[in-house]
């Protein structure tokens, strides 16, 4: 059988579930260890990749990555909100606190393109952080000592600056110096359900473009030399995810490897998002960058 992965997808937990449904396995594969936790209208998935053979089955690298599955975003309370956002901020924080020391500085980098809607998440995240940084070296007496130092930029898209992204995140690390990126940008998924209702975090780094077939140079702790953590929101899918989803709705069963070739083959395979990404990408705005400063 082939194994490949047809579908565009940054969700590393969807990659397990396309690998075990085409291998139809019934136990966990080999190399990646998962536990899924409920509470209330919030799924947490917490998926590690831990050999080689892991890494090559689902296409990502080794490490962990967490999803905050939402069931609902729309009329939800003020509690039902806070309770999204402290979950966030607490799976977003022991990720941290693997990997550096309580008070270490952070850099926040906002990734993709704040002029197209479904990427304008991690420039508008960006723009609700607590920076900090500046405050420590120029007005140490207005701030508590123990505060972390944080700043953050939005380094735009290579389009508009003719810069890659490594290019500028690595000449501000290797300046400023801090012990760990937390990178923020739009992804793409397989399940409708997801879009602009999901959360992933992971420890591996983070592909800019990567979700839109638009792949630049990792920001990884391989290229940077800082760990660094990857946020990121599913906000697109591929058309051809919709034309399957539609068919097996109406009992019509397809080849999905067949379905996503041919619509490549002619060029129909579009990445779409939703009508009210306006709104959807001001709530997870919200969400991510109250979740950030918590965690803080």
């Amino acid at each position: 059988m082939d194994n490949s992965i047809f579908f565009r997808t940054d969700m590393a937990v969807e990659r397990r579930d396309i690998y075990r449904n085409a291998n139809r396995l019934e136990n966990e594969i080999n190399g990646i260890e998962c536990e899924e936790e409920n509470k209330n209208d919030i799924k947490i998935t917490r998926v590690k990749i831990t050999n080689e053979e892991g890494e090559k089955a689902i296409q990502r690298k080794r490490g962990n990555y967490v999803t905050i599955d939402l069931k609902k975003l729309n009329n939800i309370t003020v509690e039902q909100e806070q309770e999204i956002i402290n979950n966030f901020s607490n799976e977003l924080k022991v990720i941290i606190d693997n990997h550096i020391k309580k008070y270490d500085e952070i850099l926040i980098v906002g990734l993709g393109n704040e002029f197209a809607t479904p990427d304008s998440l991690g420039a508008k995240v960006v723009q609700n952080i607590e920076i900090t940084r500046h405050i420590k070296l120029y007005l140490p007496e207005a701030i508590d000592k123990n505060t972390r130092s944080v700043s953050a930029i939005t380094p735009g898209v290579l389009g508009t600056t003719g810069i890659e992204t490594i290019e500028i995140v690595k000449g501000i690390v290797d300046n400023i110096k801090p012990k760990l990126v937390i990178a923020i940008d739009s992804l793409c998924s397989k399940n409708i359900d997801r879009i602009n209702k999901s959360i992933q975090i992971s420890d591996t780094g983070i592909v800019p473009g990567g979700g839109v077939g638009n792949r630049q140079e990792e920001l990884s702790e391989e290229t940077l030399g800082i760990p660094v953590i990857g946020v990121g929101i599913p906000t697109v899918l591929d058309a051809a995810t919709i034309v399957i989803d539609t068919l097996n709705n109406c009992d019509i069963k397809v080849s999905e490897s067949d379905i996503v070739n041919k619509m490549k083959l002619n060029n129909f395979n579009f990445v779409v998002t939703p009508k009210e990404i306006d709104s959807l990408i001001d709530s997870m705005t919200s969400i991510v960058s109250e979740g950030i400063n918590i965690s803080l």
